[in-house]
């Protein structure tokens, strides 16, 4: 990114927010294709070296196919993942990605309104309701209160749970005492547009009352420190449409929540600087934890009802994504802020109610097939909504290719033509290209002074990696079988539905774990016999893409067994600084928490 008083004397093209040249960020694109679109040649092309070698069977064609489908992925996380441990290395990164953030005018005092919401649908109340309230606490505590109201937005469809908000909501209020005025509740007795209609309700009942809102889920958290920052960002730069905090995931009980986000949160900070670096006002939304512009969002963003039934037509259920693209073709920026900042969210507590989540934001995905056509949108706006869809479409690719290459001994060419050596090769740099971006993370925590403490100290960390990558190999086979066969089903009209999550820690059954999971079983026995009978080392070499299938069920009894939780947090494994040193933040939501209860609220 440019200097702000430098840009502002030339006479070349500017990003909206006049901070950026359009040029560089032109340029910055190119280099990010060719560099990708280069690697994914040469892997097609030592692929088809391997295949080819004693001829083209129809297996042959179709792993080569599904590879195509799939690659692409690995390939652009695997170059983000890189450039963004470079970018974390230097220390005028965030001027070259964020400048924005780093404005004289950010010490201004905030005068602009901003709506925090809260949407809620099925959700225990008590939970939200703590959360809602610690970041008021925590805003109020910055001095700038006085120009912040509070939105709890219901799409409850029981009324037991609705009861229950209303309660929750007129305690707040009796608490509040003048703040009262600024706390509104509203619940919907049509549930039209999911969280996106919840959203444009409050924009056409409130919207005009204030400039910004910043979205929150049932489990989101954030420091009052950082939206003040955010708001201020938004004062400063007023064609700044959407500003993405970068979500961590918060400390918790549950060990499948803990080591998942401990892998996430190492993976998600590179490979978001490095995006940011060439998607630069073409941003991520992500639907919460983000600062948004009312006015635009309200007048521009209308989410098209899609061609069709569903579940690929009708309303939409990604919505944020689709959102960030219109905000861009109104002529505002979409940044993300890509460093920790006091912004969290919870992960789900068991490998069910993840993969739950994941099937909705696949169908939500898949949806923007229908959206590439949109009319206006900026080509790199374009180019998101494909990489959305990529994120799932090679999902299936990478299953078909387990099971096509299991199958390939029975394809009847010579076995012994075949360049063994070569595709253990490309095996090991693919494990390697999967992994990149959470390895780069945990390069960047090694290779800075005094962060492997924030962790628990160096043993720890580095146990808690070696650990989480296991864990992330076994998560992987669950996960891509599941969704692969709930791609299939969107063709014959299986759908989702959206409702509440189990947000907290709980332990799992062997029954409900197999009645969940009996699929990935079974295709694990299906693989393990067939390489086991044909080419045993194929076997032991595919072990880290394939045993997670076998194993489903038990890992996702252990990674949900409160016991197991306990463990690990006792022995500090994947720990998070956030446990090791709390911030106020969230010493503030534990007090909260344990007034409540005492209160019986």
């Amino acid at each position: 990114m440019t200097n702000p008083a430098k840009a502002a004397t030339t006479d070349e093209p500017l990003t909206p927010m006049g901070l950026q040249s359009a040029s560089e960020l032109a340029r910055r694109r190119r280099i990010a294709a060719l560099v990708n679109g280069g690697v994914y040649l040469v892997l097609l092309a030592w692929l088809a070296q391997i295949l080819g070698a004693g001829g083209w069977s129809v297996i042959d064609v179709l792993i080569f196919a599904c590879f195509a489908i799939a690659a692409p992925w690995s390939v652009l996380g695997v170059w983000n993942a890189l450039l963004g441990l470079w970018l974390l290395r230097q220390e005028d990164a965030m001027e070259s990605v964020a400048a924005f953030a780093s404005d004289g005018d950010l010490q201004k005092p905030i005068i602009k309104s901003t709506a925090i919401l809260m949407t809620v649908r099925n959700e225990d109340p008590a939970r939200a309701f703590a959360r809602l309230e610690t970041v008021k606490d925590s805003i109020d505590a910055t001095g700038e209160g006085a120009l912040f109201s509070y939105y709890v937005l219901s799409d409850t469809n029981e009324d037991a749970v609705g009861a229950q908000e209303e309660a929750a909501f007129a305690a707040w209020g009796a608490r509040a005492g003048g703040d009262a005025a600024r706390l509104f509740y509203r619940r919907r007795t049509s549930n039209e547009g999911f969280k996106a209609g919840n959203l444009r309700d409050f924009c056409n009942r409130w919207g005009q009352d204030h400039e910004f809102m910043i979205p929150l889920d049932a489990d989101s958290l954030m420091s009052g420190e950082t939206i003040s920052q955010m708001v201020r960002i938004g004062q400063a730069h007023p064609k700044l449409g959407i500003l993405q905090s970068l979500v961590v995931g918060a400390p918790s009980q549950a060990a499948f929540a803990r080591v998942f986000q401990f892998g996430m949160r190492h993976g998600m900070r590179p490979y978001t600087m490095g995006s940011a670096w060439w998607a630069g006002d073409c941003g991520p939304f992500w639907g919460h934890n983000a600062l948004v512009r009312i006015a635009p969002f309200a007048n521009e963003c209308h989410l098209p009802d899609l061609p069709g039934k569903p579940p690929l037509g009708g309303q939409i259920l990604s919505h944020d994504q689709v959102e960030a693209v219109l905000m861009r073709r109104a002529g505002y920026e979409v940044r993300v802020l890509p460093r920790e900042c006091g912004s969290y969210e919870d992960n789900p507590p068991t490998l069910l109610e993840f993969t739950r989540r994941d099937l909705r934001w696949c169908q939500g995905n898949m949806q923007y097939l229908k959206l590439l056509g949109l009319k206006g949108i900026m080509p790199m706006s374009r180019f998101q909504l494909i990489w959305a869809i990529m994120m799932f479409m090679g999902v299936p690719a990478w299953t078909a290719i387990i099971l096509l290459s299991a199958l390939k001994p029975f394809d009847g060419e010579d076995m012994a033509l075949f360049p063994t050596a070569s595709a253990i090769g490309l095996y090991c740099i693919f494990l390697l290209m999967y992994l990149a971006p959470k390895l780069a993370g945990f390069i960047d925590i090694a290779l800075t002074p005094g962060e492997m403490k924030r962790y628990g100290g160096g043993a720890r960390f580095t146990a808690g990696c070696l650990f989480e990558l296991i864990f992330s190999f076994l998560l992987g086979a669950a996960t891509t079988l599941r969704t692969s066969l709930f791609m299939i089903g969107l063709l014959f009209g299986k759908s989702v539905m959206w409702n509440g999550q189990a947000r907290d820690a709980h332990a799992l059954s062997y029954a409900t774990a197999f009645a969940g999971l009996w699929p990935q079983t079974l295709f694990g026995v299906v693989i393990f016999l067939l390489a086991g009978v044909m080419a045993p080392s194929l076997l032991l070499w595919s072990l880290p893409l394939t045993l997670g299938y076998l194993v489903a069920a038990p890992f996702a009894v252990m990674t949900a067994s409160p016991a197991f939780g306990r463990f690990l947090a006792w022995r500090q494994l994947c720990a998070l600084p956030e446990e090791i040193d709390p911030p106020d933040i969230l010493k503030s939501l534990d007090e909260t928490i344990a007034q409540r209860a005492r209160d019986g609220a």
